[in-house]
C-alpha cells in the first residue's frame, strides 16, 4: 500500500514565509526610574491577572531578577490587603 507523504505544498516550492517572534523587553530594564514597591499597587496590578494570580514571565516579558522582585512585592501587597488573592466567587 502506497502512502502518500504529508507536506505543504507551499513549502516544497520554497514559498513559505518565516514568522517572526519580537522578544519581549523586561520593563523594569527599559526604564531604570520604575521601580518594584509592594505599595505602589498601579503597577503591580499590571502584572496580575483578572483572577489575582501573578502572569509568568514568558507571557510579562519581565526578566528573571525582577520577576522574583515582583513576585515577592504581589505577595507583600497580598498580605495586607492592597491586592486580593483571589476574585471572590460565591457559587
Amino acid at each position: 500500500m502506497a502512502y502518500h507523504r504529508g507536506g505543504d505544498s507551499n513549502r516544497s516550492k520554497g514559498r513559505y514565509r518565516r514568522t517572526y517572534h519580537r522578544r519581549k523587553v523586561c520593563k523594569f530594564c527599559a526604564d531604570s526610574s520604575l521601580g518594584i514597591d509592594y505599595k505602589d499597587v498601579k503597577i503591580i496590578r499590571y502584572f496580575t491577572t483578572e483572577r489575582g494570580k501573578i502572569t509568568p514571565s514568558r507571557i510579562s516579558g519581565n526578566c528573571a531578577k525582577h520577576q522574583r522582585m515582583l513576585a515577592v512585592a504581589i505577595k507583600r501587597a497580598r498580605n495586607i490587603a492592597l491586592l486580593p488573592y483571589t476574585t471572590s466567587t460565591v457559587k
